[in-house]
């Protein structure tokens, strides 16, 4: 039995080792997936659209967990202080990390984090509040002019995406408002809901969740989706709006892990579960895989850096 137990041994290390069991293969059990916003607001929508899909993938559940709060960063931040192990990832828009390391004191940058894949790429819309003194685009410019901050309107954080979309469109416009910030999204949308604020840029996915009226799609043209809805090029107004966004994970991450979570985001976002929840929430599927996620978002920090100072949108 000894002489058993030494060939076997000899055996095994001349072939590598033993075989990794059931239990070491990646993923063993459920995967945490931080969303740094409140629920209720795009990138919890997307999230939970995302997360049936992806549990299928990798075999194992994904549980969402919100980690709201300064514009996407507490969520983020936490991330990126996680075991890269697989176990805690995150999906995360643009703007949470391409701009609010210029803006905040954060522990992280865009070149900070082990990038998956990009998910979705969503036009923004400008969303009209319940019982707003005016009822379309027009209204709103001339009710802007009443007063130097007579329109309120809503964003999730200064220097957020959808902040400084609102600063341009209306510095385009010769008009100033009010702006209310808030955690995210969905907060936002129940502030417009009870009649607190006038107008907010989001995606689209919010007025299809919610109700509420849509002004105008950011761009140069109008959505399929909101056929009836002008571009704000349209309306003399043109400008580019999106808001995109993928998984990402701690920088530790393993090649091994982080492929594997690669494939499985791939086979998510191309599913016709997902497909269908995203229209319904006039969403836009889009994979793009890990290398160009990645240099998608270093970039856009670059750019974003300089155009915060234009703006003047000043670190906080």
């Amino acid at each position: 039995m000894r002489r058993i137990i030494i060939f076997t041994a000899l055996l095994l290390s001349w072939l590598g080792g033993p075989p990794a069991s059931a239990q070491d293969a990646y993923p063993s059990r459920a995967v945490q997936l931080i969303i740094p916003f409140p629920p209720g607001g795009n990138t919890d929508l997307m999230a939970r659209g995302l997360l049936q899909e992806l549990s299928k993938a990798l075999g194992q559940p994904v549980v969402g967990v919100n980690r709201g709060g300064a514009a996407g960063a507490i969520g983020n931040a936490e991330l990126f202080r996680a075991r890269g192990d697989g176990y805690t990832i995150g999906i995360s828009p643009n703007n949470a990390i391409t701009t609010q390391p210029h803006l905040q004191n954060v522990n992280y940058t865009a070149e900070g984090f082990r990038y998956l894949c990009l998910a979705y790429d969503n036009p923004q819309v400008l969303i009209l509040g319940r019982n707003a003194p005016f009822s379309d685009f027009a209204g709103m410019a001339a009710f802007a002019r009443t007063g130097r901050e007579a329109l309120i309107y809503g964003a999730p954080g200064v220097g957020s995406t959808q902040h400084i979309l609102t600063v341009q469109l209306l510095r385009a416009m010769g008009v100033e408002g009010l702006n209310v910030p808030f955690t995210g999204a969905g907060p936002i949308a129940q502030a417009a809901l009870a009649g607190q604020i006038h107008v907010f840029v989001e995606a689209a996915s919010i007025p299809a969740s919610t109700g509420l009226g849509v002004l105008a799609v950011l761009g140069t043209q109008r959505m399929p989706s909101l056929p009836n809805v002008p571009s704000t090029g349209e309306l003399g107004y043109p400008m580019a709006g999106t808001t995109y966004g993928g998984l990402i994970a701690p920088a530790d991450l393993p090649d091994a892990i982080a492929e594997t979570i690669e494939r499985a985001c791939r086979t998510a976002v191309t599913s016709e579960g997902f497909r269908v929840i995203a229209e319904r929430l006039n969403a836009v599927p889009s994979f793009q895989p890990a290398g160009v996620f990645r240099e998608r978002f270093v970039t856009e920090s670059a750019a974003n850096r300089v155009l915060l100072q234009e703006l003047g949108i000043n670190r906080q």
